[in-house]
């Protein structure tokens, strides 16, 4: 479930900075904690995250459930899910700005062992081979078997926030921002040779199946969890779960996505 709201002025009173650890970063956190104040986190209307997409995912986790929203400004390598870094005008953007609801998917991966592990993922989970011969996988959809064996490098289950990440880069479909899909997308398909995915409702339950383990282990990862010799993963949409996004009003994160299918 995601969707938009203004942001009331009175709202923000109280501005926490966090920065991830380059000294690009730092530095505007500094300049901008001096210029506007800083409060604890835990006291903050508004998270200001200063970094790259890497750094904002982990503040997406860090903040899940706090319902406080989070305002990216780029500091680091990419910025999809950052604004411009500005210094000047900082609380009058913060009041235009408009907030994003997404939720996270749930990853249960049972690993040789019978462990059961949990993890949340934003952007994508994946699954890979973790040696040199392919990933033979087992795709299941609510309970219904929808492909027997598929041999890969690995595959990739993506929200529509993550669609323009790792999945893109796997000629994955980017997906708007308010549609209620997942995509699938395998990395390097060996066969079937032409299966190149598909676009599952957002609150389908995916199972997905290691076959042949001993002789081709698989790894799995919910953003930046991962997991080692897994079976068995199950994949669905934590409803229980949410964070919260801000985005300058004149460039929205469903602008962005709009705007990244027609890049060529």
């Amino acid at each position: 479930m995601t969707g938009s709201q203004p942001v009331a002025l009175n709202r923000i009173e109280n501005v926490a900075f966090v920065a991830s650890a380059t000294e690009e970063a730092e530095t505007a956190k500094r300049r901008l904690s001096h210029r506007y104040g800083s409060s604890p986190t835990d006291m903050a209307d508004i998270i200001v995250a200063l970094g790259g997409d890497g750094f904002m995912l982990t503040a997406l986790h860090r903040f899940m459930n706090t319902g406080k929203p989070i305002y990216g400004m780029h500091r680091g390598t990419v910025g999809f899910l950052m604004n411009e870094f500005h210094e000047d005008g900082l609380m009058d953007r913060l009041a235009r700005a408009q907030v994003t609801s997404i939720r996270p998917l749930l990853m249960r991966a049972t690993t040789r062992d019978g462990t059961v592990h949990e993890a949340r993922a934003f952007n994508e989970v994946s699954l890979w081979r973790q040696t040199y011969q392919a990933a033979k996988l087992g795709i299941a959809i609510d309970g219904r078997q929808r492909m027997e064996e598929l041999i890969c490098d690995g595959l990739i289950v993506a929200t529509p926030a993550g669609s323009t990440a790792y999945n893109l880069s796997a000629h994955g479909p980017i997906i708007p921002l308010g549609a209620p899909l997942v995509a699938l997308t395998p990395i390097s398909p060996f066969r079937p040779r032409r299966w190149r995915g598909a676009l599952v409702r957002e609150r389908a339950e995916i199972v997905v199946e290691a076959l042949d383990t001993t002789k081709r282990p698989v790894g799995a990862a919910a953003d930046h969890t991962e997991i080692r010799d897994v079976t068995r993963v199950v994949v669905t949409q934590d409803t229980a779960s949410e964070s919260l996004l801000m985005f300058d009003a004149d460039h929205g994160w469903e602008e962005r996505i709009l705007a990244e299918q027609f890049q060529y």
